[in-house]
């Protein structure tokens, strides 16, 4: 300014200089004096600067919730929890699985040194329990889940076994003394298992039928073993699922459908029109070549001959009996039931297939009041109904192999994680899938329209083929997305801009993450290297650090991420 106070330079010109800086030079440059302090805070600026720096796409329009630009760059450049604060090293082998309490003030771990952990999480996380499963026959400890008043606590594991054994174990334990309350079998082990209602929960079993066909029962079981009245179950039949082509369910989850109408995100924008839920397929295409080859003779290719022929009868027979299968279903499969009261029913969620053993699609079935209790026939009776399979409402085809799965804290939208097939690629033999993607992507679909929305989630990867692939834990909070990889990184997106915005390194491959309910901005991470580690958000680092908080602007003037 001159000596009159008058700007040497107008505001607009000032606009077009600053549109040359970077955020961190913009707020630095607005502490200068009272005209480029107004010109820094400018909402156009700013909306430049926030396009810009996050590469967002421009036909995104700001997050519904946010009220200017500034803010919103805020809010993406320092909430994100992406500061490691804390690393837990109490767990002796690979660490599996994350889960919190309802409350945030717990969370438990499992882990390949077979024990469940119970933390404590207040300003540290500090372990207060620890559970060796060894003594029940487990192999490890794979999976949590606290119950809705966070008393309880669900875990699974896998036991000991040839390498090809598929059993595993549930167990219940409470939470004020740290007692086993009930066991329960679950086969596959990768069912995992997970809550139904404050006192039951969900388990599995497989029935073989073929060499490639199977049913899936899934059992409702009372968290408490000892039941007094005679009335009640201690498990219930809920589901009974025909699988083909040695397929079979995994991984269980439920949903809350009354929980649908009041979002914390809506997700509505880039939805495609008319990409619904692939409802499966009738068969598998047939695409058999015919033998040839050079002149006969020859022992190698007669070895080769008898090999193809061989693996060709075994093709047919497979085929044979998948087609014997689908028609045995036909006329005893239950339709879905149907209810008017459509806010009190829940979800089951699960992955499943039907070309091959590699999991490829979601299946949607729909649990209706009545069937959330446990009274009922006791065990053993209303054995006429068995004959009988159970239709599913929906089936999600990704066309690819689905290693996670995650819900939105409002149980509207599932989140999937998946390694593609090559496109176009045909399932000729169940027992040989196609070939899966190192990129993972990260699909997202509405749970209440039944539709895929936004495009897919990629900055991770996976590495191991169809036959090694393990399950890679993702978690949803009310602004973000989290999920591991094989490539020793966590990753954090967007929800609403499906942008990546922090890579989180460990040692070794990233098995789990988990957002505290009670703040998002506390994010802890699970790895092979056997360490937990915490994160949380630069502004959440400053809080903890200092009695009086230095702004964001003239923090984030020193920075440069």
């Amino acid at each position: 300014m001159d000596e009159g106070g008058t700007p040497l330079l107008p505001d607009c010109l000032v606009y077009q200089i600053f549109l040359s800086l970077g955020p961190a030079d913009v707020l630095a440059a607005g502490l200068v004096c009272r005209q480029w302090q107004a010109v820094s805070r400018d909402e156009l600026l700013w909306r430049e600067q926030f396009y810009r720096y996050y590469q967002v796409a421009r036909e995104v329009p700001r997050h519904p919730a946010a009220t200017s630009w500034y803010e919103e760059f805020q809010r993406l450049y320092d909430t994100v929890p992406c500061v490691e604060v804390q690393t837990l090293r109490e767990h002796t082998d690979q660490v599996l699985h994350l889960s919190f309490s309802h409350s945030g003030y717990r969370l438990a771990s499992c882990s390949k040194d077979c024990t469940v952990k119970i933390w404590s999480n207040h300003l540290t996380i500090s372990l207060l329990h620890s559970a060796d499963m060894r003594p029940y026959n487990w192999s490890y400890t794979q999976f949590s889940q606290f119950n809705q008043d966070d008393s309880l606590l669900l875990a699974s594991g896998v036991f000991l076994g040839p390498h090809n054994s598929s059993s595993g174990e549930i167990v219940v334990i409470s939470l004020d003394k740290y007692e086993l309350l009930s066991r329960v079998r679950n086969k596959p082990y990768d069912v995992f298992g997970c809550w139904l209602t404050e006192t039951s929960l969900i388990s599995g079993n497989l029935h073989r039928m073929g060499d490639i066909t199977s049913c899936s029962v899934l059992w409702l079981n009372n968290a408490f073993q000892n039941v007094e009245s005679e009335n009640v179950n201690v498990v219930k039949r809920l589901f009974k699922i025909q699988n083909l082509n040695a397929s079979t369910i995994r991984t269980v989850m439920v949903a809350d459908c009354g929980r649908f109408d009041s979002p914390d995100l809506l997700l509505d924008i880039s939805a495609p029109p008319g990409c619904v839920f692939d409802l499966g397929s009738d068969g598998i295409e047939e695409d058999e070549e015919a033998a040839a080859g050079p002149a006969a003779g020859r022992v190698e290719e007669g070895v080769r001959r008898l090999l193809d022929t061989r693996a060709q009868l075994q093709l047919a027979e497979h085929r044979l009996e998948t087609k014997a299968a689908e028609l045995l279903a036909r006329s005893r499969t239950k339709p879905p039931e149907r209810s008017a009261a459509c806010t009190q029913n829940k979800l089951l969620i699960f992955t499943t297939g039907c070309l091959t053993y590699s999991p490829h699609q979601i299946g949607i079935k729909r649990i209706l009041p009545h069937q959330m209790t446990m009274a009922g026939p006791v065990l053993g009776e209303g054995r006429g109904s068995d004959a009988f399979f159970d239709a599913l409402d929906h089936v999600i085809d990704v066309h690819g192999h689905i290693i996670g799965m995650g819900l939105s804290p409002d149980n509207r939208y599932l989140y999937v994680n998946s390694r593609a097939w090559p496109r176009g690629s045909v399932v000729a033999d169940p027992m040989q899938p196609p070939p899966i993607a190192e990129e993972i992507d990260l699909l997202v679909f509405d749970l209440k329209t039944m539709r895929k929305v936004k495009r897919a989630l990629r900055a991770h990867r996976a590495y191991t083929p169809n036959d090694e692939c393990f399950f890679i834990f993702l978690d949803v909070s009310r602004d973000f997305v989290a999920s591991g990889a094989e490539d020793r990184h966590g990753y954090i997106w967007d929800r609403h801009y499906n942008i990546c915005l922090a890579k989180l390194r460990h040692q070794d491959v990233v098995n789990s993450v988990a957002f505290s309910p009670r703040e998002q901005e506390l994010l802890l991470t699970a790895s092979d290297d056997a360490t937990i580690k915490a994160w949380r958000s630069p502004r959440a680092v400053r809080v903890h650090q200092a009695p009086c908080p230095r702004p964001f602007f003239s923090w984030l003037a020193s920075q440069r991420r």
